[in-house]
């Protein structure tokens, strides 16, 4: 099994950039965690993975790089198209989608990249991406188009690993609003998908969100024959009694990412001030990924029970249900400003905090 860290928690957008944040993060990271090796869930904006995909010399420089830190690479984040700022933001990530061939290209792209970074004892790398689109505009011209770009995608996946000789798989994640926000949507809008280079990443912060039962979810995958080819390991925000928490929540509100909201009742909003404005029934899941060891300010909780139930499915049996871990807790930059880190130092300590968590539990349910 192999556990990584997202780095669209820090995006960059060129190479230098992307070299910059493994000495200013991923380095300091290491070291906290006493760690060889750390894994790297790489994020790459879509010009610099396209310059990359053109260049082999660019990816054997990159890969230099990266080895000469310690870091490896075998799953890149391939959801956010461009870097969440302005404009891009809220509905912004959601585009290209897959009716759109800048999205195939884009993840094609990614796909010859990564077998280049994939370090010599991987026997595949694994790609994330949107849950084919935003639920608005959604209809049955749209589906077959989708379909189609997944086909091409299938075929371009399988002739990349035949030249590479090792395979990469695309996940498409379920996410709150979009055309796949559950795991049933996923096994009615993937099934006739070529599963052996498609499948499913499973974030746990939006499967509680989704308030779906980690077991039940997975059965449901494993009878569709749908594989979970990476997990997102990640906690979302839970509020019991949303009116007591009203002003904690208030300060949660921001205008880089949507924070979807959903009751325990069906009751859901796009937004985390929709919510708050239209005093949905409670209690509340709040896409918002919160750091895996810290508690939220009360009277606020985390979703790390669901984590935990999920992680305890997901390697209960001799072979597990997956071999990528990644953990992405994007919201450092966003928290409330009285939880925010100040420097990028306190930034490193946060994450390698949340990764010894994630490490501990996988150890932990492993060995149960």
């Amino acid at each position: 099994m192999h556990l990584s860290y997202c780095t669209n928690v820090h995006p960059a957008e060129d190479f230098d950039g992307i070299v910059r944040q493994f000495d200013t993060y991923a380095v300091a990271i290491r070291r906290h965690l006493d760690a060889d090796v750390l894994g790297l869930g790489l994020w790459l904006a879509a010009p610099l993975a396209a310059e990359l995909a053109a260049d082999a010399a660019l990816r054997q420089r990159l890969r230099r790089e990266l080895d000469a830190r310690g870091l490896e690479v075998v799953t890149l984040n391939g959801f956010p198209y461009e870097a969440f700022q302005a404009p891009v933001v809220k509905l912004g990530v959601y585009h290209p989608d897959w009716t759109d061939r800048r999205r195939l290209d884009y993840t094609l792209d990614l796909a010859r990249v990564l077998v280049d970074l994939l370090p010599d004892h991987a026997a595949r790398g694994s790609i994330s991406t949107l849950p084919l689109a935003w639920r608005e505009p959604w209809d049955a011209g749209r589906a077959g188009a989708a379909a189609r770009m997944l086909d091409e995608l299938a075929a371009g996946l399988a002739g990349i690993a035949e030249r590479a000789g090792r395979p990469v798989r695309v996940a498409f994640e379920p996410e709150p609003g979009c055309v796949v926000e559950t795991t049933a949507q996923a096994v009615t809008a993937l099934s006739g998908v070529d599963t052996e280079w498609l499948g499913v990443c499973l974030d746990l912060a939006h499967l509680a969100c989704a308030w779906e039962e980690p077991a039940e979810a997975l059965a449901r995958l494993r009878a569709a024959g749908l594989p979970v080819v990476k997990v997102q390991v990640s906690a979302a925000l839970e509020a019991a009694d949303p009116v007591a928490a009203a002003e904690v929540l208030q300060g949660y509100v921001e205008p880089r990412f949507l924070h979807q909201t959903r009751s325990a009742y069906g009751d859901a909003a796009d937004d985390l001030d929709e919510a708050l404005e239209r005093e949905l029934k409670g209690p509340w899941r709040v896409h918002y990924h919160v750091p895996l060891h810290a508690e939220p300010a009360a009277p606020l909780a985390s979703t790390v029970p669901v984590l935990r139930a999920a992680m305890r499915e997901l390697l209960a049996t001799p072979e597990p249900a997956c071999d990528h871990f990644d953990v992405e807790t994007y919201t450092w930059g966003v928290l409330p400003q009285e939880q925010r880190p100040r420097t990028d130092a306190e930034v490193a300590a946060g994450i390698a905090a949340e990764l010894a968590f994630a490490r501990a539990l996988m150890s932990e349910e492993a060995t149960a």
